[in-house]
């Protein structure tokens, strides 16, 4: 598009979300697996919005699997909410928290801590810190590079820079397993408010600071980045004895600062920003201004590093830069709206306004943990009640 921006849309998916193409892999590698070894999980997920959905329609329907997605109700988009809620097949349980994206990761720590009893009733997850969700999504960079780089004929291969807009860090955590795996792009990760990967590449500091902000990219309201430990680990020459000592402290204090060579590591390969919704919005609007293209608000992270640092040269940027979009701009109608936009709206979107749903509440004050254990033990014996009942 106009003044050297790239756009790579990775959201052609059922959920139109990035997720979709590594989600749809892992359920497939699931169900491989489980097959063959005649085995049964119960899946556990939280969601800021994007993750709840791609992982239900990869898993639904599935006889040898249970899914479990808490979703933090008020904190993500409608569409994101309806994308759960209406799936109705028996082995989907969708739970509304009262509680952000952070508070409802608490209760599935839990039950995961507990090894005995997630042994017992074989508990996995489907967010980015499954292994296999980050090791597809390596192919979103080496995608972007080949797309954007300018010629193949050169030695050294030329780099493309890859902005990453990110909240829990694996589409991020992908692209530096791309770089050691020798792919010569240079990351750009940028964030919203919620700013805490910002603040460990540019000072080192690795500390929550306040609550949890509400943003117009809310699929990254998020504090509390779990890959950013993956990170640490790769890029401090796979120090496992330091990088335990150094989550542990975090995980006690909630402050931490890195190490001066990891941070001088970290810093040498990626850069990044944290952009305010003001930013968001007039992203949305020079974008569609500029080029009659409509951004999700995640997006709009990406493309508004894209135009600060176009601005500070009047050239062209020094290396070809390629910004990755999530999400389709459709499942964010309210900020479309606040762009003084018009959002454009599937057919398939549209129909989920009209379907039934279903969702059991956790409110405040109720024992999440416990709810969460209950619903996990209650599965296990329809499961075993089940196999009786046809034996």
């Amino acid at each position: 598009m106009k003044n050297g921006l790239n756009v790579l849309e990775l959201w052609h998916g059922v959920t139109y979300a990035f997720k979709d193409l590594s989600m749809s892999c892992t359920g497939q590698f699931l169900q491989y697996f489980l097959e063959k070894k005649q085995k049964h999980v119960t899946i556990v997920v939280g969601t800021s919005g994007d993750t709840g959905s791609s992982a239900i329609e990869s898993v639904r329907g599935a006889k040898n699997m249970d899914i479990i997605v808490l979703l933090p109700l008020g904190h993500c988009s409608k569409i994101q909410e309806l994308q759960m809620t209406t799936v109705i097949e028996e082995n989907v349980h969708v739970f509304g928290v009262e509680g952000n994206s952070d508070e409802l990761d608490e209760p599935i720590k839990d039950v995961f801590a507990d090894m005995a009893f997630a042994k017992k009733h074989n508990l996995m997850s489907l967010n980015s810190i499954n292994w296999s969700r980050v090791l597809v999504q390596m192919a979103h960079h080496f995608f972007a590079y080949f797309q954007c780089v300018p010629s193949m004929d050169t030695y050294p291969l030329p780099s493309v820079e890859v902005v990453v807009p990110t909240g829990a860090a694996g589409n991020l955590a992908a692209g530096c397993i791309a770089q050691e795996m020798g792919l010569p792009i240079h990351l750009a990760t940028v964030v919203n408010h919620n700013d805490i990967i910002h603040r460990t590449v540019q000072q080192g500091d690795f500390s929550l600071l306040g609550n949890t902000t509400t943003t117009l990219a809310s699929a990254m309201d998020i504090q509390v980045p779990y890959n950013m430990e993956r990170i640490f680990w790769l890029l401090s020459a796979s120090d496992s004895g330091l990088i335990r000592t150094l989550m542990e402290q975090f995980d006690r204090t909630k402050n931490l600062c890195l190490p001066r060579e990891l941070h001088a590591k970290i810093s040498e390969k990626i850069d990044s920003q944290s952009v305010s919704d003001e930013d968001i919005i007039q992203t949305m609007r020079r974008c569609w201004e500029e080029n009659r293209y409509l951004l999700c608000p995640h997006s709009a992270v990406a493309v508004s590093y894209h135009y600060k640092q176009s601005a500070l040269t009047s050239k062209q940027p020094s290396l070809p830069r390629c910004c990755l979009a999530p999400a389709s701009a459709a499942k964010f109608q309210d900020a479309v709206l606040q762009a003084q936009l018009v959002p454009e709206i599937p057919e398939d979107m549209q129909a989920l306004e009209h379907m039934k749903t279903r969702c059991t509440p956790l409110r405040r004050g109720d024992d999440w943990t416990q709810v969460l254990r209950d619903k996990i033990e209650n599965l296990s014996q329809q499961r075993k009640s089940g196999m009786n009942f046809q034996e």
